[in-house]
């Protein structure tokens, strides 16, 4: 293994302890710290050097959709303003090439979470189908556990080579 191989799989142990850190804190105390998201976005820059196959100008559409959507999100008050940080920073290491795999990693995860809170809480679950979703229920569920889950599985799905970019007419985006 090279040297420059041994950097970017440390970057990437790096990068798993910045979301596990995010998700776990998440979790516990319902706040995603905005040291996590400047250190995901500190990784990034390292790891921009060392990947020179890394389209920039793609990584940086993707984290401006990503925080153009979540913000929309944040404003509706669907999610919370860390979520949409910490989804912006890891978008940035998705890229457009892989901004999907990320979504779906993230999105599949927090409806298996949203899932098991339900059948947890069979009695919540029969208040809120009542009501139709109208009314105060509380917290969610904490999405910054699934925005980590989303970005490890994307990350490491990607640097071991089982994720396949997305490409736009036959060019990898």
């Amino acid at each position: 293994m090279t040297e420059l191989e041994i950097a970017r799989y440390a970057v990437s142990v790096a990068l798993t302890g910045a979301l596990l850190w995010a998700g776990i804190s998440d979790a516990i105390t319902r706040k995603i710290p905005n040291a996590s998201v400047l250190v995901v976005l500190g990784l990034f820059v390292v790891w921009t050097f060392l990947n020179p196959l890394t389209h920039l100008t793609g990584a940086l559409v993707a984290g401006v959709i990503a925080f153009i959507a979540f913000y929309a999100l944040y404003a509706f008050r669907i999610l919370g303003a860390g979520d949409a940080k910490l989804f912006s920073a890891v978008a940035l290491f998705a890229g457009l090439a892989y901004l999907g795999s990320f979504s779906m990693a993230t999105v599949l995860s927090g409806g298996a979470m949203a899932v098991v809170t339900l059948a947890s809480r069979p009695q919540r679950a029969l208040v809120i189908f009542n009501l139709r979703g109208r009314g105060d229920f509380g917290r969610g569920i904490p999405y910054g556990c699934a925005i980590a889950f989303g970005g490890i599985v994307m990350h490491w799905g990607r640097l071991l080579g089982y994720l396949t970019p997305y490409t736009m007419f036959g060019i990898p985006t």
